[in-house]
């Protein structure tokens, strides 16, 4: 059986196990809480005491004066609390608008952006059946038998490193060297 003994905080009741002792010892009259657990708790009848009339709190004046201003609601304070609530609707529906706003150009974008990758796809389809429907081969033997085109020697070959970009343009005549 567990006991714990609680300091006159608490007050005594018959149904939760607190039992009340009174002991005198050398630090003077104590009286001391103790906790009983379980189905062992007794249970106390205790005569009720009839309740003290109570006595009429007198209140100066003044006091109650403070009282009633404290309670009363002045023009400034209801200015004040409309003010409040005026900037805060204010606040609270152009959050909304922005909101708003900022979900229509996330609905924008994505439209875009799939518009951009059908072109983009499409665009690469395009070029693709277009590289496959070139002939190579017949280009190059229209060049050499109907235009008297000739292929290039290996010293008429001249071979540049460019890092920018994919072709080169000529703006005067290459050096011989």
């Amino acid at each position: 059986m567990a006991e714990k003994r609680y300091s006159r905080g608490a007050s005594p009741s018959s149904s939760n196990g607190r039992i009340k002792s009174r002991t005198k010892g050398a630090a003077g009259d104590r009286d001391y809480y103790t906790y009983v657990d379980g189905n062992t708790v007794r249970q106390l009848h205790v005569a009720s005491q009839p309740m003290e009339a109570e006595q009429p709190v007198t209140v100066s004046h003044t006091t109650r004066k403070n009282r009633e201003r404290a309670l009363q609601m002045n023009l400034g304070y209801v200015m004040f609390l409309t003010a409040a609530a005026v900037i805060t609707v204010f606040v609270c529906v152009n959050f909304l608008q922005l909101r708003a706003a900022n979900t229509l150009l996330q609905e924008k974008v994505a439209s875009l952006t799939a518009e951009l990758d059908s072109a983009v796809l499409e665009n690469d389809s395009d070029y693709n059946r277009v590289m496959n429907s070139v002939d190579l081969e017949h280009v190059r033997e229209v060049a050499t038998e109907e235009l008297g085109m000739q292929l290039p020697a290996l010293d008429q070959v001249v071979t540049y490193e460019v890092e920018t970009s994919d072709y080169v343009r000529q703006y005067s005549e290459i050096p011989e060297e």
